[in-house]
């Protein structure tokens, strides 16, 4: 247990790894130092073959795929460690086969469910006004709730119909469609201005005037889905997958879409092209008299 302790103290003062990356780390080298114990091995004696007989322990103990290619990752920076400390000569890890991880598809909202959904909130209040402009807003620009909830006032131009959202130090500028600016229109000029208290930035606010929090916009959406009667699964990134698959699906071209959601790698964004082939896919066999 002593090279994991070393190894928790190189992560946290050498490379200034994140705490959860710390102890995902250190969770992944324990167990795999256990499975040692019961083979009789120490973390010094794995071999490749070892590494390779653990995965596959792990994938009968039910194991995803891919908790056991987080765990393998988590093994070959140990063995990196080592050989960087002089502790061994080679990285068995590294030669070990990794198990190919199926990328799920997103879950999304038809056409028709995401008009349900906009409908949910009634404008008759200031609750209603305030989370009929947040649902607008999100699908009308595909921004993440993280991203919602850190808008300023100032980051929204509805005379130009756009909005400007940050992430990661980085700027992007995304269009709104009419029905999103109304929505924000109506909330900010007749329904903020009671809400927020003094001195508050923050776009959109919960029923205290202080800034929404994400916890708080889970629970709306939420409860919108029941009141909506959805079946489909909705979480806070429903609505960023639905955006980008429904622009998509209507001739969008992926770089422009890759754009909008902040992607920094196109690869990101060509899932949703997978998707849309996938639900055409699903169409065709359903409908052609011939499939």
């Amino acid at each position: 247990m002593d090279l994991i302790e070393e190894f928790k103290s190189y992560l946290t003062t050498e490379k200034k790894s994140s705490a959860n990356t710390v102890s995902s780390y250190v969770r992944d080298l324990t167990q795999f130092h256990r499975y040692l114990q019961g083979e009789g091995l120490s973390l010094a004696e794995a071999d490749t073959d070892v590494i390779e007989g653990y995965d596959s322990w792990l994938t009968g103990k039910g194991k995803s795929a891919a908790t056991v290619t987080r765990s393998l990752a988590s093994l070959k920076c140990f063995y990196n460690w080592m050989v960087s400390a002089g502790l061994r000569e080679d990285n068995p890890a590294q030669g070990a086969k990794s198990i190919k991880v199926e990328r799920k598809l997103p879950q999304i909202l038809t056409n028709q469910e995401v008009e349900l959904l906009l409908a949910q909130p009634q404008c008759v209040d200031q609750k209603g006004y305030r989370d009929h402009a947040m649902l607008e807003l999100l699908y009308a620009t595909g921004i993440r709730v993280s991203e919602l909830i850190s808008l300023d006032v100032e980051h929204v131009n509805l005379a130009a119909g756009f909005i400007r959202c940050f992430s990661k130090n980085k700027e992007r500028t995304i269009p709104l469609y009419p029905g999103a600016v109304k929505a924000i229109s109506d909330y900010v000029r007749n329904v903020r201005p009671q809400l927020a208290v003094e001195g508050e930035h923050a776009l959109f606010v919960n029923m205290n005037g202080e800034r929404m929090s994400r916890q708080g916009f889970w629970k709306i959406i939420k409860g919108y889905q029941e009141k909506a009667g959805i079946k489909t699964d909705i979480t806070p990134h429903t609505l960023r997958h639905s955006f980008a698959a429904h622009l998509l699906a209507n001739g969008a071209d992926l770089r422009s879409i890759q754009e909008m959601l902040g992607h920094s790698d196109i690869s990101s964004t060509q899932i949703y092209a997978q998707l849309v082939n996938q639900k055409l896919k699903d169409v065709y066999n359903k409908a052609h008299p011939k499939a």
